[in-house]
């Protein structure tokens, strides 16, 4: 399946130059089969093959969330565990109330929409979790509110109006200090969404959205991991425990003079750590080597990889890194690095500008050059560092 290439429809330069962090951004028509991402049919079957508890599965209206035994009954099974077994009928019956369902992290369960979060993960290098939101009242299920993160909306079916009242606070995050202040009375603007049209909206920006024009939605939500400089910070503390004077302790005890002494060595290893300028490539390079998002099996493969050509791998991180040394090539994925040959690069190359598709063994092998035994030998390595998945073949 080709990708949906979300970056080209945002604006692949253009979107982290002048809007990214900035300004919210509508883009009408942008996918033009948005049913490509994910269908009604595609959602009946997630809820009926699915044991989805809550929060993962939730029902909300007004801003809050319905308990679950008003869509589901409990079911005893005879090893005497008890799981609940959603009830079409009360769904129905909620959901025609004015209830919103919710699903979060869909992208874990619907392979298209997995695609679509691994290309804005690669694009934008960070975390992507895509939440599924279906509608069909005017009834809000959320009220004004504001996210922690950024979003990219993707409406699929139907329409959705949302109200846009921006920003109270710079950058609000998750752990902060206060709150921001509550949102004008009036939005700053209202979009109606149409199946096909994307928005950007940054993290703080106030908003409420409702089914309102008579016909039920169906849109999913791209939650953008953050990268700010706390997370810096907090990161640069643990990579300085190197230096002698963070391993200290605290001369808590001493008198004021060796207390400033110590302040301003310590002052100093900070100062001079964030005077690199490569610090924060470093601190990326290091975020990007320990995504483990997407990891996953590749049964029936345990024991190595079978050198079929037809066999396809693809990388479970839409963010590693690739790069050459002085004896060869290092390879970073999935908090694991691997020091290889040259002649494999161009094999670790294409598995990267594959991403998030799959590719197959015997193009790798005439990629780099090699036989398609030796590629198995490499895959197989990633495979056991968990950085790729096989997903064909047989066995």
């Amino acid at each position: 399946m080709l990708p949906l290439n979300l970056a080209a429809h945002l604006g692949r330069d253009e979107f982290p130059a002048r809007v990214y962090h900035r300004r919210y951004l509508h883009v009408p028509g942008a996918l033009p089969a948005p049913a490509d991402l994910i269908t009604w049919d595609d959602l009946n079957t997630i809820l009926a093959t699915h044991r989805l508890d809550p929060p993962r599965l939730r029902l909300s209206m007004d801003g809050e969330m319905l308990p679950q035994y008003r869509y589901s009954a409990p079911v005893t099974t005879r090893r005497h565990t008890v799981w609940q077994r959603l009830h079409p009928a009360e769904l129905h019956e909620r959901l025609t109330e004015g209830a919103s369902l919710v699903i979060d992290a869909v992208d874990e369960l619907h392979p298209a929409v997995g695609r679509a979060a691994m290309e804005l993960e690669q694009w934008l290098r960070t975390g992507v979790q895509t939440n599924l939101y279906a509608s069909w009242t005017a009834r809000e299920g959320f009220g004004v509110h504001w996210d922690d993160h950024d979003v990219v909306v993707a409406q699929v079916d139907g329409s959705k109006r949302w109200k846009i009242f921006g920003p109270t606070r710079t950058a609000p995050m998750y752990k902060d200090t206060e709150e921001p202040e509550p949102p004008p009375e009036e939005p700053l603007t209202e979009i109606v969404m149409r199946p096909g049209d994307l928005l950007y909206l940054p993290r703080g920006w106030w908003h409420s959205v409702a089914a309102s024009e008579g016909e039920h939605s169906l849109h999913l939500t791209f939650g953008i991991r953050t990268t700010t400089g706390a997370q810096l910070l907090s990161w640069l503390a643990d990579d300085l425990r190197r230096q002698e004077v963070l391993r200290l302790d605290l001369p808590v005890h001493a008198p004021p003079e060796e207390q400033a002494d110590y302040l301003e060595r310590l002052k100093k290893e900070v100062v001079d750590a964030l005077g690199n300028p490569g610090v924060l490539a470093r601190y990326m390079a290091a975020r990007d080597a320990e995504d483990v998002t997407r990891m996953r099996p590749s049964l029936p493969h345990i024991s190595g990889v079978p050198a079929l050509p037809e066999l396809r791998v693809r990388l479970t991180t839409a963010r590693a890194h690739c790069a050459d040394t002085d004896d060869g090539v290092s390879f970073r994925a999935c908090g694991n690095e691997w020091d290889m040959a040259t002649e494999a690069a161009p094999l670790l190359r294409r598995l990267i500008s594959a991403v998030p598709n799959a590719v197959a063994l015997g193009e790798l092998a005439t990629t780099a050059g090699v036989s398609v035994e030796d590629a198995a030998q490499v895959i197989a390595e990633l495979v056991n560092g968990q950085a790729v998945a096989v997903e064909g073949g047989s066995a």
